[in-house]
């Protein structure tokens, strides 16, 4: 009886929170007052007459009453004293002085046309965009017997500076990352490609958060069709709140049910702004330092920024061990179960007899012994993720040397099963994308459950069914395995082993429209570490 009532006072209060949302829309899409007063008395009520919500009134060439309306935090006071309110409090002109009818329309042109020297200045009509503005940090100006107002740009505020990327580091390269504000990181990504034809868009998202959305593309090399998608299924999301990009891109991905992401996010610069250059789409999200680049395909995953940095040799050698690392990281914890279980004429003679020595102490069957160090090691590695990073580091190393230890001692697991899941580890962490690498931690459990039970076949099953759901995949429309499947000889430049640059005449042909050749029939001589232009 409680519990149902507990779940009847909640749906109460969903639906109170709906009818209040609801009732809010109106009022928000209304028009402002005449009167100052009005207008500031409401201000005040709607933010529940909150501290740092900063209503100054002051009067303009001492005839007309005004307003500055801000909040604390979020607008640069310096540049609001020195570029607004100066200017305003300090303005004497002929036009005020000879005309003592002049009236707030007039006024408010000739304030907005000659005397604000800020370098963004927007009209304000409702109040939905007069407190959108106020909680970005803008100004905002609103003079007694005018239904507007202007947002003044002045915002500000304490904000992480530009830092070193923390999850996909580089010895060569660029030592630069995304920040929480969306205006740095566009800067950043316009830093990298100074072109005309970088289109920025943008939109709010989030009917309580009101979080600003940006979608970036180079118009021309970005396939339209994409790009309009991209916008389809941003404006399909009905949200209350957006705080970080992953709820963005579990909004607009196209695989549900599926563990591999259908979305590339990075922190670097350099990556995204190498994604627009091959007709990628790029989508910013105000708050966080992580931007989202569709479509996406599964190579995509296992390539790093440096890969392009050094020799194109050295580069061929880093990209065979990611994905030579990924099939140890998935398949090798199986292949000693199936091996150890079923299969034990594939192994040498010496070497079975010694892992049968090892195995003779041991309680448990392998599959049992297996997904036991699995799980510990997951513990160890989220531990360590969660603690204090002064001490998570020396947690998880010394948390999986002792446990390690001291299961083999004790009899529970074999020496040889703690070699096998400790490389499994090491493997995971060469995967450059940390998504792709929870995904295969995932798998890594579903396959070793068919070695368990199957032995090889269980693994010759699972492979198949894991190609074909790859196979099934699509990202934007782009299929996931191209250009595996479907093959295509001409973007083999840039897969599985990495062309040099002069080599690498074309865009990736399913994302963008144009095709052209750089025209460069001669092999060119690029510096070391230069990418190939898209755009001659």
């Amino acid at each position: 009886m409680f519990p149902k009532f507990l779940k009847m006072k909640k749906k109460k209060t969903d639906r109170a929170e709906i009818q209040e949302i609801e009732d809010l829309q109106p009022f928000q899409n209304q028009s402002l007052h005449n009167d100052l007063t009005r207008n500031m008395e409401t201000i005040k009520s709607e933010m529940g007459n909150s501290h740092d919500v900063i209503i100054r009134e002051f009067q303009v060439a001492g005839k007309i009453r005004a307003a500055a309306a801000f909040t604390d935090g979020l607008c640069d006071q310096k540049t609001l004293s020195d570029f607004v309110m100066e200017s305003l409090m300090r303005f004497q002109d002929d036009a005020f002085n000879m005309d003592p009818d002049i009236d707030a329309e007039q006024a408010f042109q000739i304030i907005k046309e000659q005397l604000l020297t800020s370098g963004d200045v927007k009209e304000v009509s409702n109040w939905k965009h007069l407190f959108l503005g106020m909680l970005s940090g803008d100004s905002v100006l609103l003079f007694n017997g005018c239904n507007k107002a202007m947002a003044v740009a002045t915002r500000g505020g304490e904000n992480r500076g530009v830092t070193e990327p923390s999850t996909q580091t580089v010895i060569r390269g660029p030592k630069e990352a995304f920040s929480e504000s969306i205006r740095t990181n566009t800067s950043l990504i316009r830093r990298k490609i100074r072109s005309p034809k970088l289109w920025l868009e943008e939109r709010i998202i989030g009917d309580v958060t009101l979080t600003q959305v940006g979608v970036m593309y180079i118009k021309g090399i970005a396939n339209d069709g994409i790009v309009q998608e991209v916008r389809n299924r941003l404006g399909r999301i009905k949200i209350d709140g957006i705080l970080e990009s992953g709820y963005i891109e579990d909004l607009i991905q196209d695989g549900i049910w599926t563990p591999f992401p259908t979305v590339f996010n990075s922190e670097r610069p350099d990556v995204i702004a190498a994604g627009l250059l091959e007709g990628r789409v790029a989508v910013l999200v105000d708050g966080t330092p992580f931007v989202l680049l569709v479509p996406v395909m599964f190579n995509s995953f296992l390539q790093a920024a440096e890969d392009y940095y050094q020799r194109f040799d050295f580069g061929n050698f880093l990209r065979i061990l990611r994905f030579v690392s990924l099939l140890i990281a998935l398949l090798l914890p199986s292949l000693y179960v199936a091996v150890s279980t079923y299969h034990q004429e594939m192994l040498p003679t010496t070497l079975m007899l010694h892992l049968a020595a090892q195995r003779e102490g041991v309680p448990f069957p392998p599959i049992i012994e297996a997904f036991m160090m699995e799980i510990a090691f997951e513990v160890l590695r989220e531990a360590g993720v969660r603690m204090p990073s002064a001490v998570g580091n020396t947690i998880s190393i010394v948390g999986a040397l002792v446990i390690g230890q001291a299961a083999v001692e004790a009899g529970i697991v074999s020496p040889a099963m703690v070699i096998v899941v400790s490389f499994t580890a090491i493997t995971n962490f060469v995967i450059p994308s940390i998504s792709l690498a929870i995904a295969i931690r995932l798998l890594r459990f579903g396959i070793l459950i068919l070695a368990g039970t199957l032995g090889m076949y269980g693994i010759a099953v699972g492979l198949l069914l894991l190609v074909l759901h790859l196979s099934s995949l699509r990202s934007f429309g782009v299929p996931y395995l191209k250009p595996f499947a479907p093959f295509m000889l001409k973007e083999q430049k840039d897969a599985l082993f990495r062309f040099p640059f002069w080599a690498m005449k074309t865009h990736p042909l399913p994302i963008s429209e144009d095709f052209m050749q750089q025209g460069h029939d001669q092999k060119p001589n690029h510096p070391p570490g230069d990418k190939p232009r898209h755009d001659e």
